[in-house]
């Protein structure tokens, strides 16, 4: 009875015990830097963190930044097998004379005679619009057909507030996307090994055609050239696409590296202005270089969780050995933080165990919980818990914990009950009919029927 006593206190104290994590003050130490645009977003585009972000869901017109998704789709018909970067192409008359004159082109004339490749560098440096037809008609067969396949891959990447009525970015009032529906469509075309070759490039030669000697292409993205204009070029800018309409106003999607780092912007809706001293600046291109500027200068990566941690003790029943076995992250997590945050004590770390107790055995390397790690309200990670050692199981103490445990079995109970309470009736019918017994005594014999005493014959 005592050693059932302490047991049922023991496993008591146990379930109350639990790990206690200190919550960390949050520290908001970005500062006031903000983008002269209708929307902007840099981001890692290796760990998906967002350093800086405006208005990222807002609707706006994208011009020729809706390019992008043209390329990425004509890619893919590539990978497909639909095409191949060799396959020539000819330009349609629709292709060609649907485009209004002042739009931006590559000079394409009706019959000309394209490789696939060729015409990707004609819309993504040339931003050319006839371009982007012409590949349209090569790959879904018209362009309206192709407009449903842009429309029918941004939903299924998750763009959520993308509209495409063409395949160019011509103005409408129903196309229509946001800075991060942008970066999700740049992303999946960041995947193809052709897609940067293609936007990286200041200068591309194009071979003759049939109709047409060779011709020079030069990016629009002025942070790679400065063909037509100087003073945007930036050390370690990877290339993207440019975009500006009356109605858009100046756009770009950028990509740069520095010291291994690697950050992707989106500038919407920028402006472009005249300077005091008569400097005309584009600022979708000058903020881009002052996001960059505050992306590579502000951040540093920094290992915030290291695998080799100890996290806590969860405690452990059936072990003779030890009472706790200790926690270590099941991977190193490595992020961008702010260079002049100290992660240790800005960083939240929130754990949640599978149980509040484990019991024995336990296996080294056993999930046992999950640590979050959470900074100014963003989840940076969340990593599996491991048990850091094996703690073997005491054979008496499993055993002790079987028998309770059968004993606890409602079924036993249950059985045990029904067994007692047919052996009580059984006793009680049985006392029952020895008092009838006793009252009534011993029961008569039946009467013995009277001879026949008629005549003898």
């Amino acid at each position: 009875m005592k050693t059932s006593r302490f047991f049922c206190i023991f496993f008591c104290l146990l379930l109350l015990l639990n790990l206690t994590v200190p919550a960390l003050a949050a520290e908001d130490d970005f500062g006031d830097f903000d983008v002269a645009a209708k929307a902007a977003l840099l981001i890692d585009p290796e760990t998906e963190e967002i350093l800086y972000a405006r208005n990222i869901h807002e609707r706006l017109y994208p011009a020729s930044l809706t390019k992008i998704m043209t390329c990425l789709l004509v890619l893919e018909a590539v990978d497909s097998g639909n095409l191949t970067l060799d396959t020539v192409l000819t330009a349609s008359e629709t292709a060609v004379t649907s485009i209004p004159a002042d739009g931006s082109t590559a000079g394409l004339k009706v019959g000309e005679q394209l490789s696939v490749e060729n015409l990707l560098y004609c819309i993504m440096l040339s931003s050319a619009n006839e371009g982007c037809n012409i590949l349209a008609e090569g790959v879904a067969g018209s362009i309206d057909a192709f407009v449903d396949q842009m429309n029918q891959r941004a939903a299924a990447l998750g763009c959520e507030d993308t509209s495409f009525v063409n395949t160019n970015g011509l103005p409408d009032e129903n196309h229509y996307t946001t800075a991060w529906d942008l970066y999700l469509i740049t992303r999946e075309a960041r995947k193809h090994p052709d897609f940067m070759p293609i936007v990286g490039t200041a200068t591309y030669q194009v071979p003759a055609t049939n109709m047409s000697e060779s011709r020079t292409l030069r990016t629009t993205n002025y942070l790679l050239s400065g063909w037509y204009t100087s003073g945007y070029i930036y050390k370690g800018a990877e290339g993207i696409k440019t975009g500006s309409t009356s109605a858009a106003g100046y756009c770009l999607v950028a990509s740069a590296t520095r010291s291994g780092r690697s950050l992707l912007s989106v500038v919407m809706g920028a402006d472009r202005i005249t300077l005091d001293d008569g400097t005309i600046l584009t600022q979708s291109f000058s903020e881009t270089v002052r996001l960059y500027d505050w992306g590579f200068g502000s951040f540093t990566r920094q290992v915030i969780l290291s695998n080799k941690e100890l996290i806590g003790e969860v405690p452990v029943t059936l072990s003779q050995e030890q009472d706790f076995v200790k926690m270590h992250p099941a991977e190193e997590i490595e992020r961008l933080f702010p260079k002049d945050v100290n992660p240790e004590k800005a960083i939240e770390r929130t754990i949640t165990l599978k149980a509040e107790t484990v019991e024995a055995p336990v296996e080294k390397g056993q999930v046992l919980g999950t640590v979050t790690l959470t900074y100014n309200g963003s989840t940076y990670a969340t990593v599996d818990l491991l048990a850091d050692e094996a703690v073997a199981a005491s054979r008496f103490l499993v055993l002790q914990r079987d028998i309770l445990d059968f004993l606890h079995r409602p079924v036993l109970w249950i059985s045990i009950g029904g067994v007692v309470g047919a052996v009580a009736l059984f006793y009680i019918l049985r006392a029952v009919l020895k008092s009838r017994r006793r009252r009534y005594g011993k029961a008569a014999a039946p009467a013995r029927r009277p001879g026949y005493r008629g005549r003898r014959r």
